[in-house]
């Protein structure tokens, strides 16, 4: 009798641990799925959580948090656009291909963020890539040429608007550097309705963005 009464009071001590423990993991997943952190960054801990690292590793597949009262704000998605993913420049009168390369930029990873102020809406779009020097050998530096677009999908696209953008990027002896672009003034009106949706920021290497624009002509008296 006394080893029975043993093997009961050990299976309710035993299941009282185990309410205690389930308890206590209750607790910690509440606590978790109310905590926000990330709510209270600022944009430039955003970029930085973002971008730290080494600039080789895969995108991020979540998108920045949006700011408070922000949360019905649609944030259009960026996007690389189709035959602009690579920069491959040449030794002068070459092809950029086999021993005539001097270089080939490519971007890597890209965040965004969308803040509404009235009727506009005011997004910065964060760009890093790598510049790796070719068999011809790059320059000691190298203007890269980006071009950021809100374009409305569809069956015939919409450019509402578009601004080009540079940086210049030093290069080390081994050849291979990252480099980093914020567009922080891209301006764009509120969509109607739910437009916003099929919003897309297009990024893309730009060459064309490097020629001086043409001096307007002036009119004849």
């Amino acid at each position: 009798m006394g080893d029975e009464r043993g093997i009961i009071r050990t299976a309710r001590s035993g299941r009282g641990r185990g309410i205690a423990i389930l308890a206590a993991v209750s607790f910690v997943i509440g606590c978790s799925m109310f905590a926000s952190p990330a709510a209270s960054q600022s944009l430039g801990d955003r970029f930085r959580s973002l971008f730290g690292g080494k600039p080789e590793e895969p995108a991020q597949g979540v998108p920045p948090p949006a700011a408070e009262g922000e949360s019905d704000l649609t944030c259009p998605p960026v996007s690389i656009r189709a035959g602009a993913s690579t920069y491959a420049v040449a030794a002068p009168g070459k092809q950029p291909i086999g021993n005539d390369l001097r270089y080939q930029a490519t971007i890597t990873r890209t965040a965004r963020e969308c803040t509404k102020t009235g009727d506009q809406i005011t997004a910065r779009i964060g760009i890093q890539g790598r510049i790796i020097a070719g068999p011809a050998g790059a320059p000691s530096s190298v203007e890269i040429p980006l071009r950021v677009a809100v374009v409305q999908g569809g069956v015939q696209e919409k450019t509402i608007a578009t601004k080009a953008y540079q940086t210049t990027v030093s290069m080390s002896e081994d050849g291979s550097e990252p480099f980093t672009l914020v567009a922080e003034d891209m301006v764009y009106p509120v969509p109607p309705g739910a437009t916003g949706d099929s919003y897309i920021f297009y990024i893309g290497f730009d060459p064309q963005a490097l020629k001086p624009e043409p001096k307007a002509a002036r009119k004849k008296k």
